[in-house]
């Protein structure tokens, strides 16, 4: 590279005044998003899909102005691009808004010339800023939707179709309320994004440094602290944000330094944070906004019955994962630690932690009250928890302020009213591109609905894999790992539930709530999965290590996160069972399968004194009795293989120290 390749673009005085210009504009356009959000939920004022019109477009907006002020100096060209499309992105829902009724009574199953036009403007909009937030894999995902629903007549076999019009797929996706408008953009618009604002206030109101703080606070009395630090804050905050890179970026800049700094490697540093940031997206009550979708698409099913069955999972995955994180610190960081003191003052103060708890705490305790006891709508829960979130998080600080002779209350005001909009600006930064793929995975979606592919999909599945239920949830895995994409949650979830769900619900009839979580974790795999692995590249960037070393970490970690789905299908009361015996049963067991394989990749080199490379069959028994615990159908052989797993590993514990093993009782 070039010493001018090197070095940073030169910002003008006149780039400097666009950028603050455009960032002022996203701020005022992010409260006009919002406003119409929150009337929405106060009146719902216009029907479902009209109202889902006017919500793509304000993400559209939202997320074609940041990036304006995001852009570099100089790029002329694209910036009048980006422009374009703001104005291609508000025009052709406006347009389909003000023609409503005529469009969804009248005008169905064919659109006029000047609608197919600038249908077609708007399809190369969003497949353009799908590409530009998502890069090229998805969009290539989009565009081949395309070309096989165009050319379908050409494919021969059980696949092939009669084509579809290239008119009728401008108008499946843009002028009918099904494509880029349908009803995943309408439940997104309606059931998610509220809870995208209740993420941006908390950040806006110090939440995630809160989180932080208080997980760092465990590096003081455990070893392996500063690497759980990383694992307890993207847990929390993966499960509200709804998408892996963001809470990778968000909490890997903290985190990953300071596992570094520890003594950890690199690679492992960006591994575990992957690992996390992913399994933040499967923990309840929010499920990176997942759970809401999945209510939503399960006939019978509701929040709670959501909620309750993805307790146990999360607790699986979330144990396995902190003991081997603590397996890989122990071998890794120095006896003497790091200055942890020091890294927790550089994030900002807040205030007493009875004081933040109730600032939080009130909102989160409304969250689950309407959604869990009262049993209100989705809308309505969000909403009011919205509304606690703003009266705990500027009101608390105002309330102190008045009774307090040394604080200013102005300056405190004008803090209150800035950190309220900081929050509701993160909010919209969050979820516009979220907004975007949700349109073009509702597009996909729709269009090889229209060519018939989910169920011949359904039989090609069945067929390969010649009937057999194992063979065949090994594909749908597959194939959820690669349309899963390292998209958001919501959009890898909605794709895989809506392609691969019905397969196995209806020619194997599994219980539909374990067919759609067996799809959900399998989706959210992808972002660990070489070679696309989306949340490995966030944190190889940050760590500044190996992709493929750490991806290799990130597996190591992970692995009984890829057993997980297949436990479902083989074991669906953890997911139907509700609160039973029955279910804590088979969840210890599960869970303790778990810890067998992550034992078994985790534990200290050579177990039992075996030299390598014998000691990889060692770690293979240990893994071998994980996943036949965590998968055989009946429950008595998997408590054998439970029992044969613990006696080893305390057999490995207290193995004398001439060996030359490094146990974990001893912490070496």
């Amino acid at each position: 590279m070039s010493e001018t390749q090197s070095e940073p673009p030169v910002w003008s005085p006149l780039d400097f005044r666009r950028k603050h210009l455009l960032n002022n504009l996203v701020t005022v356009v992010a409260l006009l998003f919002w406003a119409r959000v929150l009337l929405y939920a106060v009146r719902q004022d216009a029907p479902r899909a009209k109202y889902g019109a006017v919500f793509l477009a304000g993400g559209i907006l939202v997320y074609v102005i940041k990036e304006l002020a995001d852009l570099e100096g100089g790029k002329r060209l694209e910036r009048i691009g980006l422009w374009l499309c703001a104005l291609v992105g508000v025009t052709v829902p406006s347009y389909v808004w003000l023609n409503y009724e005529v469009l969804e009574t009248t005008r169905v199953g064919y659109a006029l010339d000047h609608e197919y036009l600038i249908g077609g403007l708007f399809a190369l909009v969003i497949l353009y800023l799908t590409y530009r937030a998502f890069g090229a894999a998805f969009a290539s995902v989009m565009i081949l939707a395309v070309l096989y629903a165009r050319f379908g007549g050409l494919i021969t076999g059980l696949l092939g179709h009669g084509g579809v019009a290239t008119e009728q797929i401008v108008n499946v996706l843009t002028m009918e309320f099904d494509g880029f408008f349908g009803s995943i953009t309408q439940v997104v618009a309606v059931k998610v994004a509220l809870f995208l604002l209740y993420a941006g206030l908390m950040r806006g109101y110090g939440a995630f440094e809160l989180i932080m703080r208080l997980s760092f606070q465990t590096a003081k009395y455990l070893r392996s602290g500063v690497a759980q630090s990383a694992v307890t804050s993207s847990l929390i905050v993966g499960s509200i944000n709804g998408a892996q890179t963001a809470n990778a970026a968000m909490t890997g800049s903290f985190t990953i330094p300071l596992m570094k700094e520890s003594g950890m490697r690199s690679d492992s540093a960006g591994g575990i944070e992957a690992v996390a940031s992913s399994g933040g997206q499967i923990m309840p009550p929010v499920m990176g906004a997942a759970a809401f979708v999945m209510a939503s698409l399960i006939p019978g099913i509701g929040y709670v019955d959501v909620l309750v069955a993805g307790i146990i999972p999360a607790l699986v995955f979330y144990i396995s994962v902190a003991i081997g994180v603590h397996y890989m610190a122990i071998k890794q960081l120095p006896d003497s630690g790091i200055d942890i003191e020091s890294r927790i003052g550089d994030i900002p103060e807040g205030y007493h932690p009875a004081i933040e708890a109730i600032r939080f705490g009130v909102p989160f305790a409304v969250l689950l009250y309407t959604l869990g006891i009262a049993q209100w709508t989705v809308l309505s829960s969000a909403l009011y928890t919205c509304v606690a979130m703003i009266a705990t998080g500027a009101g608390v600080p105002l309330v102190l302020g008045l009774v307090s002779s040394d604080v200013d209350l102005a300056e405190t005001g004008r803090d209150a009213l800035t950190d309220t909009i900081s929050g509701f600006k993160f909010g919209a930064v969050s979820i516009a591109p979220i907004v975007i793929i949700i349109a073009a995975v509702n597009g996909i979606v729709d269009l090889l609905n229209a060519t018939g592919l989910p169920g011949k999909l359904s039989l090609a599945m069945v067929s390969v894999a010649g009937g057999v239920l194992l063979f065949t949830v090994i594909l749908a895995m597959a194939v959820c790992l690669v349309l899963g994409l390292g998209m958001p949650t919501v959009a890898a979830y909605t794709i895989v539930a809506l392609l691969i769900a019905p397969t196995l619900t209806g020619e194997f009839a599994v219980e539909p709530l374990a067919a759609h979580f067996f799809v959900l974790y399998a989706a959210i795999l992808s972002g660990i999965t070489p070679p696309i692995a989306i949340a490995v590249v966030v944190t190889t960037g940050i760590a500044e290590s190996n992709f493929w070393k750490t991806s290799l970490e990130a597996l190591k970690l992970g692995l009984p996160l890829f057993v997980l789905p297949f436990t479902f299908i083989y074991n669906p009361e953890i997911v139907t069972g509700g609160f039973g015996l029955t279910t804590a049963g088979s969840g210890l067991v599960v869970l303790l399968g778990a810890i067998a394989i992550t034992h078994g990749l985790n534990c200290a080199p050579r177990p039992f004194g075996i030299p390598s490379p014998v000691d990889y069959g060692a770690r293979a028994m240990y893994v071998a009795l994980g996943v036949f615990a965590m998968v055989w159908p009946t429950l008595l052989p998997r408590l054998g293989a439970v029992l044969v797993a613990m006696i080893l590993i305390a057999l490995q514990t207290v193995v004398p120290r001439g060996t030359g093993v490094d146990t974990v009782a001893r912490g070496d």
